[in-house]
């Protein structure tokens, strides 16, 4: 398979990469030459896709399938269709649960409504670039584009620094704020699990939409700390404490506390998606354990959560460790 990845140095860009090259694939990358590295053997074409002419380089080339994790302007996903679409098989754009328009309901499908957007848009927040994207892209594209509907996304290599921030945070030791109930179910997928389905779905010539992350309760925040205290061997006293007194006291989930979005939260649709289109289609995803220890050798290989790349820096998630202290003097165990 001729693999083209519009990216390419980027968490699920990267991983993709690094999932067609262990296929065998000929992998080739598109971007600026400004951020990361590419392996060797993938085959590197500069643009910016931004600027008048920018996709020139990819004239006169020709793919079996092109993956897209595109999050800015939709018209620039749209000018990609168009100057791909005779000489490429299939399109697999990196879509986002963001999509949809809230409130959301818990367990909604692929079928729920989507935030109002333009296929011609010029700049939008992150929801609507990618739903005016999904839109562009099905303009140009019908049938032969695949959106992936991406939930939560793990594993080594994450540029946002959920998973990290919690491996660090468990590391340091002593008392950890460990937000309750220990059973509460998580939802999210590891990047290479993502980067395998992309590519399996993709050379299929799948399309439509698919929300594409683990289905509910593949994990809970118990397992998930738990695996964090075991793979980093720190002596961290895990205090779970009932999500009352933490949503009181004006603590954020999902940003204050990673991954955490605690039953009746008005974002808990984000957990609990249905996901049954995407599995009946080949996804499979990987046991808790196996991506928080590679998360954890990752970070050791590498110190630090890397930048976003191409994009701007974002506010750093967890908490301060003197507010944990806080909380934790004035708060209950569950």
């Amino acid at each position: 398979m001729r693999l083209l990845v519009l990216g390419g140095t980027g968490f699920v860009g990267g991983a993709t990469v690094a999932e067609g090259l262990r296929r065998g694939w000929s992998v080739t990358v598109f971007n600026r030459g400004m951020h990361g590295t590419v392996p060797a053997g993938v085959h590197r074409l500069r643009g910016d896709r931004t600027a008048p002419g920018g996709l020139a380089a990819l004239a006169g080339g020709e793919w079996d399938l092109v993956v897209d994790t595109w999050d800015g302007a939709p018209r620039v996903a749209g000018d990609a269709a168009r100057a791909l679409a005779g000489s490429v098989g299939h399109y697999v754009y990196v879509s986002s649960g963001s999509v949809y328009a809230e409130p959301v309901e818990p367990g909604s499908d692929e079928d729920a409504p989507l935030v109002e957007a333009a296929a011609d848009a010029h700049d939008g927040d992150y929801p609507r670039n990618k739903a005016g994207a999904e839109r562009a892209l099905r303009e140009v594209l019908g049938e032969r584009v695949l959106l992936a509907r991406a939930g939560l996304i793990l594993g080594p290599g994450e540029d946002i620094g959920r998973l990290p921030w919690w491996l660090g945070r468990i590391a340091r030791g002593g008392d950890v704020l460990a937000p309750g109930p220990v059973d509460l179910p998580l939802q999210y997928i590891d990047v290479r699990d993502l980067a395998a389905w992309l590519l399996d779905a993709g050379a299929r010539g799948r399309g439509g939409a698919f929300n594409v992350v683990s289905r509910t309760g593949h994990a809970t925040m118990g397992e998930l700390l738990d695996a964090c205290v075991a793979v980093t061997g720190s002596d961290a006293r895990l205090r779970w404490t009932a999500p009352e007194p933490i949503l009181a006291a004006g603590v954020v989930p999902w940003n204050d506390l990673p991954i955490w979005v605690p039953l009746g939260h008005e974002y808990r649709w984000l957990q609990e998606r249905d996901v049954e289109r995407a599995h009946a289609a080949g996804l499979t995803c990987r046991p808790l354990a196996e991506t928080v220890a590679d998360t954890w050798r990752w970070l050791g290989e590498v110190g630090t959560v890397p930048p976003r790349a191409g994009r701007p820096a974002r506010s750093p998630v967890g908490l301060d460790p003197t507010r944990e202290a806080a909380l934790l003097a004035a708060m209950p165990a569950a």
